[in-house]
């Protein structure tokens, strides 16, 4: 059993700490949010009245926040509050200077430390399947994998600080720019005359086979579990692919690198995201697609 501090306990923040609660773990959650907390404490999270309260004591601290920002900020009141070798794990989908800087503040402690953003969203978080990318060193990875695979059932170590940022934002991009694509297949073969359990039993097998036909197909039927058969209720939300593939154009410009479908993509979905869609599944996105509502004139 281990003493964790679980600090922002939001939509993927609870399910997560439920489960490590569920695991036997010793678990203290903090969040700033009433709702939040009102919420995690019904799934029997064991709320802190404060951060330092839900700090005492611990060995291992996780974060789960919105924004690079909001992980330095929280980072730096954790780190004034825990002794040195507190294992740090951070969660969050934030961006790799960020990550970074948070690393060297841990060090600066003598505190392990992680970046571990994760793949999977709600659903998986709930069901503890979530995919963990995880930057930091050997020893650091070692001593939290035991708790990532209690949440999640694969942990991936990519190498040193920012590397899991890193992966994460590489992984999304390339899944923002195949939804585009698929879902202009899908709406060109309605037009066509194609039925859509016809397509998707041919691409779904041949060389157009990828995670967004196979599942999570951006139209009703194929895949009973997908979105698109509960009226696109997220899933993983437009405004949070428009945040991942943001972070991956930043991280593109700062490197020198060269992406332009990701731009692309990123533009599409802020179009998309603009016109009210940003609470919605990012799979909806063929419904705009679909209407010529977006990808005309460059828009």
């Amino acid at each position: 059993m281990t003493s964790i501090a679980f600090v922002g306990l939001g939509n993927m923040g609870a399910p997560m700490a439920a489960n490590l609660v569920k695991a036997g773990h010793k678990v203290k959650g903090f969040d700033l949010s009433e709702a939040a907390r009102s919420a995690a404490g019904e799934a029997g999270i064991p709320l802190a009245a404060s951060l330092s309260d839900a700090l005492q004591g611990v060995e291992a601290v996780i974060t789960m926040l919105p924004k690079g920002e909001h992980v330095i900020g929280a980072w730096e009141d954790i780190l004034a509050a825990v002794p040195s070798g507190t294992l740090l794990v951070d969660c969050s989908t934030i961006d790799v200077d960020s990550a970074r800087k948070a690393h060297g503040m841990a060090d600066a402690k003598g505190c392990p430390s992680l970046d571990a953003p994760v793949s999977g969203g709600v659903g998986g978080a709930s069901a503890g399947t979530l995919t963990f990318m995880a930057g930091g060193s050997a020893e650091a990875f070692s001593r939290a994998e035991p708790l990532l695979s209690v949440m999640g059932k694969k942990a991936v170590h990519c190498g040193e600080a920012g590397a899991g940022q890193a992966a994460k934002i590489c992984n999304n991009m390339i899944l923002g720019v195949s939804m585009i694509a698929v879902g202009e297949a899908f709406a060109l073969g309605e037009k066509l005359g194609l039925s859509h359990q016809a397509l998707f039993d041919v691409a779904s097998t041949s060389s157009g086979q990828c995670w967004s036909i196979t599942s999570y197909c951006p139209v009703p039927g194929p895949v009973p579990a997908s979105p698109a058969n509960n009226d696109y209720k997220p899933g993983f939300a437009t405004a949070l692919m428009l945040k991942d593939l943001s972070l991956a154009q930043d991280a593109a410009q700062l490197a020198q690198a060269t992406t332009p479908l990701g731009a692309h993509a990123r533009d599409l979905y802020a179009r998309f995201a603009e016109d009210g869609n940003g609470a919605r599944d990012f799979s909806a996105i063929i419904e705009a697609l679909r209407a010529g509502a977006i990808g005309r004139d460059g828009s």
